[in-house]
């Protein structure tokens, strides 16, 4: 996740060649929350699918389209967009560092363990598939990478892209299953489903017992995200998103490559079976990338249009503080499926499902609006600030002048 920009806290487009906060790009991050969102909302709302399973409650011709189309359009594509803005992101505090003329090292170093506690934490009290802390991890290889030139950091992208690509395809030529037997992996659901819907001690026991599992997942997903890391850390040092239409063309291939392309991969991912397919996983991995790509490259072409600019400014506000959002998500997530709140894991379709992580991202929205109307930054984004600062922050934004 993007979760690193050090900017002024500005909220003005900027012009080419500056490096102050860009609305684009906050409005970026806050669509890939609600598509992040639209994928993990299902790992609250049933404890099938930590097990690669449907829910066999919800086995409706329309419970299966909506998990059909929420594998095609959105898995493993939301969080190689928040990748990509986190190496962006990367960029910008090397050139605000520059500036400032303070040694970014001990700083980064500080905030990315911020962001492994603020992960663990995550991980044990609210939803086991944290990413946090992979992303402070893989943090550290972006630091010792950020003298690198851009064609090398392009080069290791698609290398490590392909490298994971060819390694699922051994195992899927093999015969290996991720789904040995798919009794046991239903019986497993049903137990994870029950304890979710039970009180805080058996939610974190669930979550403390499931993540070892999510170990193997950060096998496939660690390194495609640290691919992600390096397009992003190459678009930062080619200014692509500060000078968005003076990059149109790039943009237009962009899509004219990654729709095709990644669609086709897509619907090869979802119709296999999503993750729980090593053929279709191999499929997802080599594609994802090139989807995700055209989606962002579709939505900073839109920003610049007049409607685009008044959604951009709509969207903005939940970007800057997406630490808090990320967090927040997870929270309310508890609160509405687990027995910590309202309990309805399993108790809720899949189309209803999606309706509420909608509804959860208008929430967010409004909230976000409200925050940063009257605040520099996020609550959660200050902490982490004053963390890395090693100082305290002024937190509320400055009077107009």
């Amino acid at each position: 996740m993007s979760f690193s920009v050090e900017d002024p806290p500005v909220s003005s487009r900027a012009p080419s060649g500056t490096f102050p906060r860009i609305v684009d790009v906050d409005a970026l991050r806050a669509v890939a929350l609600l598509l992040i969102l639209v994928v993990n909302i299902n790992f609250f709302a049933s404890g099938y699918s930590f097990h690669l399973v449907p829910d066999p409650a919800h086995d409706s011709w329309g419970d299966q389209t909506v998990r059909w189309l929420v594998e095609l359009l959105f898995t493993m594509k939301a969080y190689l967009l928040f990748s990509f803005l986190f190496g962006y992101s990367f960029t910008l505090q090397i050139d605000s560092a520059a500036r400032r003329g303070v040694d970014l090292v001990p700083r980064f170093r500080r905030r990315l363990a911020g962001l492994f506690v603020l992960g663990v934490l995550h991980a044990v009290l609210l939803f086991q598939g944290d990413i946090l802390t992979t992303y402070a991890l893989l943090g550290l290889v972006l630091l010792a990478m950020r003298k690198v030139r851009v064609g090398t950091a392009l080069r290791a992208a698609v290398l490590l892209t392909a490298g994971i690509g060819f390694v699922l395809a051994l195992a899927a030529t093999a015969g290996t299953q991720l789904v040995t037997d798919p009794a046991a992996a239903l019986a497993a659901g049903q137990q994870s489903t029950e304890a979710l819907q039970g009180g805080l001690r058996s939610v974190i026991t669930e979550h403390v017992r499931q993540l070892p599992a999510m170990f193997g997942t950060l096998l496939v997903q660690g390194p495609l995200a640290l691919s992600a890391f390096l397009f992003g850390y190459a678009a930062g040092r080619r200014r692509l998103l500060t000078d968005v239409a003076g990059n149109r063309q790039l943009l237009r291939r962009v899509q004219q490559v990654g729709y095709p392309v990644g669609l086709a991969g897509a619907v090869i991912f979802a119709s296999g079976g999503g993750t729980a397919n090593l053929t279709g996983l191999t499929v997802g991995v080599l594609t994802a990338p090139l989807l995700a790509a055209a989606y962002a490259a579709t939505l900073l072409r839109f920003f610049q249009t007049d409607r685009g600019r008044r959604v951009a400014a709509v969207l903005a506000p939940a970007g800057r503080m997406s630490l808090s959002n990320y967090l927040g998500q997870s929270l309310l997530c508890v609160l509405v499926f687990t027995g910590v709140g309202s309990g309805l894991a399993g108790a809720v379709a899949p189309p209803v499902v999606v309706l509420l992580a909608v509804a959860i991202f208008c929430v967010q929205l409004a909230v976000s609006a409200a925050w940063m109307a009257r605040f520099r930054y996020g609550p959660l984004e200050w902490l982490l600030r004053a963390w890395t600062e090693q100082q305290w922050p002024r937190l509320r934004a400055a009077d107009p002048a």
